[in-house]
């Protein structure tokens, strides 16, 4: 079992810069990708979804790569003739309009169009093989750091699963004394109101066990327990299996619902609540898992 929350970050170090790789995931529906990466690597942002989704399946995830340049930068060019040729036309312009010549006139001509151009750094194969490396050994520590959540998950619901599982015992132990209650409860009911020697013993009897049966959860208390034992052998399967449990904490809970609507026993409603909450602190977790 694997949790949708992690973290995991790697750095790549190349000869005039360093690549740091920064992975954050919490839990969602879908795979859900936001990319800040240099502009350089916007053509690999393809690559780096697939290795998202190879590693992760499912949640929010956000991945950064940031850049910090070591070496001195020389991609641009100072075009010194067109300089020039501001300065003139600036300096014959500022006479014939008699204003003073500008202090700042370097830092004027630098910002005129096409003086410093930036020349566009392209993207080097045996570059990015590095930091493709370097992705790759951020989504193993995210992996790694999602398995280690996965396993507190998978202990805190087995141990819920166990406490229900512990109530059905409990139920079964209430079970005799409740049906005792509910036919001498009839029988009482039924003297209020009619005289015993006109009851048919017969057909009291008959009704008696069809209402037994109707309010009997044997079956309900048989697939109670096969549901939590499906659930616990689920979390041990190696594959995505959040979903999987969620559907089989609804047949918990509709087990558990049909077990206090048939108890009319206050001792088995107090089992029944604690069940539910158990159930729902389950489900709470799920939302977590991959």
């Amino acid at each position: 079992m694997k949790s949708m929350t992690g973290y995991g970050k790697a750095i790549c170090n190349l000869p005039d810069k360093k690549i740091t790789i920064e992975i954050k995931s919490v839990n969602s529906k879908q795979l859900d990708v936001n990319l800040r990466i240099p502009s350089i690597y916007r053509e690999k942002e393809t690559d780096i979804r697939g290795m998202a989704s190879k590693w992760l399946e499912r949640g929010k995830v956000d991945i950064n790569m940031s850049l910090e340049s070591i070496a001195t930068s020389t991609n641009y060019s100072l075009n010194k003739e067109l300089a020039k040729k501001y300065f003139e036309d600036i300096k014959q312009f500022s006479e014939e309009v008699q204003t003073p010549f500008p202090e700042d006139i370097i830092s004027i001509l630098i910002r005129m169009p096409d003086v410093v151009k930036t020349q566009s750094e392209e993207l080097n194969d045996d570059e990015w093989k590095q930091i493709a490396q370097a992705i790759e050994q951020a989504f193993i520590h995210i992996d790694a750091f999602r398995k280690n959540e996965g396993e507190v998950l998978k202990k805190d619901m087995t141990q819920r699963i166990d406490l229900i599982q512990n109530n059905i015992p409990i139920i079964e132990s209430f079970e005799k004394e409740r049906l005792a209650q509910i036919r001498n409860r009839i029988l009482s009911n039924i003297a209020a109101f009619v005289e015993q020697e006109k009851i048919d013993t017969n057909r009291f009897e008959q009704e008696l066990i069809y209402y037994m049966e109707k309010i009997d959860f044997t079956e309900e208390k048989v697939r109670l327990q096969k549901h939590c034992t499906y659930f616990l052998e689920t979390m041990k399967e190696n594959a995505a299996n959040g979903r999987k449990l969620g559907f089989i904490t609804q047949e918990i809970g509709r087990e558990i619902n049909t077990l206090g609507s048939k108890a009319n026993d206050a001792s088995i409603q107090k089992m029944v609540i604690e069940m539910k909450d158990e159930l729902e602190k389950i489900k709470e977790q799920l939302l977590n898992a991959l």
